[in-house]
Formats: C-alpha cells, sequence, structure tokens
C-alpha cells in the first residue's frame, strides 16, 4: 500500500471536501503519518472513513471529524493548548505542530505510554504528557484552549477556570445519536459547530507526568 497517496487521498477527498479549508490543517494532516497511530492490524484502514478502536472502549475520530475539530479551535503558533483524552495521539501530534506547546491527559496509562513512544518516533518535543482524570486533574497553569475529545453530558464549570482571557473550550457535547461539536468562551457562551458522536469521555483516577 502506498501510505503517501493514500494520506494525500483521505486529505483531498475527505477532509478537504467537508469543508476543512485551513490550509496549515490540511499540510499537518498531509505530513503527520496517520498510519503511524494507528495498531498495526489497522494500517491499511488508517486513512478510510472509520471510526478506528483503539482498545479501552475508546476510538479514533474519522479523519474529517478531526479536521473540523482543528479547524473549530482556530489554532496558530502562539497557543498553549490542553487536550483532554490523549487516546491513539493521533490529534495530539495534530496540534503540537500547529500549536505553540500542548500539554495532553489521559486517564488510561496505557495510551500515555504508547503516545510517549510514538510522539518521540516522530521527532515531537512540544507535548507534556499526564496520566490523570479529567475529574481530578489539578491544574494551575492556564491555557488558549481546551481540546475535550471524549463526548461529555455538559461541559463542568471547573474547565473554564484553566483558560486564560479570551481562551476558549472545544467539547462534544450531548448523548448518542445525537452530539454537538462546539466551541464554548464560557459556561454559558458558545457556538456550535457540526453534528457528530464520540464515545463518551473516560474516567479514572490517576496521575503521572511524562516531559517530551
Amino acid at each position: 500500500m502506498n501510505f503517501d497517496k493514500a494520506r494525500h487521498n483521505m486529505v483531498t477527498q475527505q477532509v478537504r471536501s467537508w469543508d476543512v479549508i485551513n490550509k496549515d490543517i490540511l499540510n499537518a494532516m498531509l505530513n503527520i503519518q496517520r498510519e503511524e497511530f494507528v495498531q498495526v492490524a489497522q494500517r491499511k484502514l488508517a486513512f478510510a472513513d472509520l471510526n478506528l478502536p483503539i482498545g479501552n472502549r475508546q476510538s479514533m475520530m474519522k479523519p474529517v471529524i478531526e479536521g473540523r475539530m482543528l479547524q473549530a479551535i482556530n489554532p496558530d503558533k502562539t497557543l498553549e493548548v490542553l487536550e483532554v483524552g490523549t487516546g491513539s495521539a493521533y490529534v495530539t501530534a495534530l496540534l503540537a505542530h500547529l500549536c505553540h506547546h500542548v500539554t495532553s491527559i489521559d486517564c488510561h496509562a496505557s495510551f500515555v505510554q504508547s503516545a510517549q513512544v510514538k510522539l518521540k518516533e516522530n521527532n515531537i518535543n512540544n507535548v507534556t504528557l499526564i496520566e490523570a482524570d479529567f475529574y481530578a486533574f489539578d491544574n494551575q497553569q492556564k491555557f488558549d484552549r481546551v481540546v475535550i475529545t471524549g463526548g461529555l453530558s455538559s461541559v463542568p464549570d471547573f474547565v473554564f477556570n484553566w483558560l486564560k482571557p479570551n481562551g476558549e473550550v472545544f467539547a462534544i457535547v450531548g448523548k448518542e445519536p445525537i452530539m454537538e461539536a462546539r466551541i464554548y468562551k464560557s459556561s454559558n457562551d458558545y457556538k456550535a459547530h457540526f453534528d457528530t458522536t464520540v464515545e463518551a469521555l473516560s474516567n479514572i483516577k490517576s496521575t503521572n507526568t511524562f516531559e517530551l
């Protein structure tokens, strides 16, 4: 299989055709090798319009959803980002490519440890990985963006304490089969961007930090 050609087709035929027009995002998706972030047995499916299982009852989003999510948060090289839900680390890699620094948390140790290996193999160094539960995360830093990759019934108020002035939260809110991707400026001020469905955000307490 020609992975470079398949990746190009994914970007031009799927992501771009779903109204993702930000050139920096499209270039990031062309440059980051998505096949390196999926399970080995699924590499030939890495560019398909599918949610791919990654373990722990979690899945990678479809490429089109990843592209739309990135476009909604409007990334640039000045941004400090908190990603909630490291998962496969593919979105982590894209955020790192597009933003100044990414702090990524996940409650599953296996995801954090795998992400550490994958990001180093891809020479991505502007990421801090933390094994932590979203609902018990003892955070002191403020961020320009908080990106929550698992589904929520609503966004907890404490999340907005993690934002810098003019910061924003990306969250997918609701319950299957109706969920909405939103950008929040505050708990009662948000804009809906698109409809989709994702697994609920996992919730397991733990705390370990890995620097990259």
